[in-house]
């Protein structure tokens, strides 16, 4: 089946309905599939000047309320992998963000984002708590995710993330033979026209692939992907500026280390990538 896009106004003749008889009339789906989708967040409201996702199939309407659905089989049939608690600080936790999930959802859905799972998570142990996105990592990326609980928090750790008092290491396995930089190499080229700089070091490999450990000084889009691939080191797996297609294995970049000082409690905080989870040379075939 085709995605869809339907929309669906609210009247006084109508709003009596439930919104997912609603929705299931106007798209030709089964009220069931509609609900589904209720629940994976393809299903918006819109009162007034505020939009939000509908996930109550029975949720009361109003006159001149709008219904949007965004369906698209393809996404809702996706199958998420499940992110793990490195440690709940509170105001904010910890996790490890597996290769695959999103940060956050799109229109089309967001039950196969950490944003969402985590919301879900806490809901288990009658904790409702919010959920704030203060950095980023792509779908494509694993390690670690740190994720703010209170307006407040969310907003200390944005601005700790942009004025670069976070110290965040990576880890990439890339083509070809670094071992011949002894030291850190910087790297310093603008992305998408904004200032980019990242740190490289060697840490173990041959002539066919290496290991390295790595530094943002900034946080640009595929800022460590395209810093490789411009100096002639693509990442393994790298679809977008690599050869992943052929490589055929997921990308081989990682999140492994988040150093801080707390901007709440004003300690010393330092998390790493479980061993069990870590990024390793010796764990990816010699053949890639």
């Amino acid at each position: 089946m085709q995605p869809q896009e339907i929309s669906c106004l609210i009247t006084r003749d109508n709003c009596q309905n439930k919104p997912s008889q609603l929705l299931a009339q106007a798209s030709s789906l089964s009220v069931a599939t509609v609900k589904d989708a209720m629940q994976k967040g393809a299903v918006w409201l819109v009162r007034g000047n505020k939009k939000q996702r509908l996930r109550r199939a029975s949720k009361p309407l109003r006159p001149d309320d709008k219904l949007q659905l965004f369906y698209n089989p393809q996404i809702l049939e996706q199958q998420v992998p499940e992110p793990s608690l490195i440690e709940d600080a509170g105001d904010y936790s910890i996790w490890f963000k597996p290769y695959g999930l999103y940060c956050q959802g799109s229109r089309w859905g967001d039950f196969c984002s950490i944003h969402r799972w985590v919301e879900q998570y806490f809901l288990q142990y009658d904790q409702q708590k919010p959920v704030f996105l203060v950095h980023r990592l792509d779908r494509a990326t694993s390690g670690l995710l740190l994720l703010a609980h209170t307006k407040n928090a969310a907003r200390l750790f944005s601005e700790a993330f942009a004025q670069g008092r976070m110290d965040k290491r990576y880890r990439a396995l890339v083509k070809g033979d670094f071992s011949s930089y002894e030291d850190w190499l910087e790297v310093d080229r603008a992305v998408e026209g904004k200032v980019a700089k990242s740190r490289f070091r060697f840490l173990e490999g041959g002539a066919d692939r290496s290991l390295l450990d790595v530094q943002l000084l900034t946080g640009r889009k595929h800022q460590i992907r395209q810093h490789l691939s411009g100096i002639g080191f693509p990442i393994v797996g790298d679809r977008l500026y690599g050869n992943g297609e052929a490589d055929g294995i997921d990308l081989q970049l990682q999140s492994v280390n988040l150093s801080f000082r707390c901007p709440i409690s004003g300690s010393d905080k330092s998390y790493r990538v479980p061993d069990s989870k870590l990024l390793r040379l010796s764990e990816i075939s010699s053949d890639v």
